[in-house]
This record gives structure tokens, sequence and C-alpha cells, in this order.
């Protein structure tokens, strides 16, 4: 069994709508990204000998850096005439919570093994760790076949 490790922290700001209690709020978090993922071999690249560069996957969650986390349902930050759409970035799910702060990792990784190991038939395990705070983590695993 192979397995990568990736690490990042990102700063976002947030708030979870109809939320009742100081979270519904625009907030702002220093996230840490921890993603593994298992193979039993990695396909890698003739060139270089290596399978899959770790800023490929830290890039996912440099991507959120300093940006505004929303759901599709924020109306008042997907307002452009009000806010950089640049800046913002939509989560899946009724809220940017940690839950699909995770979640949105997990369908980047996955997006990023599909488009770098194409048709080769191999299992992942796949598990995203989002520390929101010092004492808050959600963890996300699945095992897919790409």
């Amino acid at each position: 069994m192979e397995t990568l490790k990736a690490h990042a922290k990102f700063h976002t700001a947030h708030r979870q709508l109809d939320y009742d209690g100081k979270c519904r709020y625009v907030h702002g978090h220093t996230w840490h990204a921890h993603v593994v993922v298992q193979a039993e071999a990695f396909p890698r690249d003739t060139t270089l000998d290596i399978s899959l560069d770790f800023g490929t996957l830290k890039d996912i969650f440099k991507f959120l850096d300093h940006k505004m986390l929303v759901s599709e349902r924020d109306e008042l930050f997907l307002n452009s005439d009000l806010f950089e759409p640049e800046g913002v970035v939509v989560m899946p799910g009724r809220n940017p919570s940690v839950e699909n702060v995770a979640l949105y990792g997990m369908n980047q990784v996955i997006d990023v093994l599909a488009k770098h190991f194409q048709e080769r038939e191999i299992e992942y395990h796949i598990q995203v760790n989002i520390q929101e705070t010092e004492n808050n983590i959600w963890t996300l695993e699945k095992t897919i076949t790409i």
C-alpha cells in the first residue's frame, strides 16, 4: 500500500445561514486541511518517476485562502454589485460548514485524481480532514475506483 499525504493551511471567512447562535455572523478561521490518498500502487510519470505532485493537492485549499465561503443560497455575498466574485467560493450544501468544506475538498481531490490518472481502474482510499479550529475537526473518507 502506498500513501500520499498533503497538508495545507488557509484563511477564510464564512457564516451559517439560519443558525441560531454566533456562527450566523460573518467570522473567519485559519483552517488546516490534511489529505491522505492511498492506493495499492500509484501510477508514476515515466519522465519524472513521481506519482502526483503534492502541490496539486495543496493548491485545492490554497485556492480558498482569503476568500469568503458561501452556499448557493447566500444572495448577499453572491451579489456581484456588492462583492467581487473572485473573492467568493460556493461550497456544496446549504451552508459553508466544516462538513461541506470537507466535501468540497473531497470532490476536488477526486477531480485531480481523475484528470491525472485517467481510466486506470485503480482503487483509491481518500481521507480529507478539515480542522476549523484548534478543537474542531471533520473527517470525510471515500473509496473510489478511477
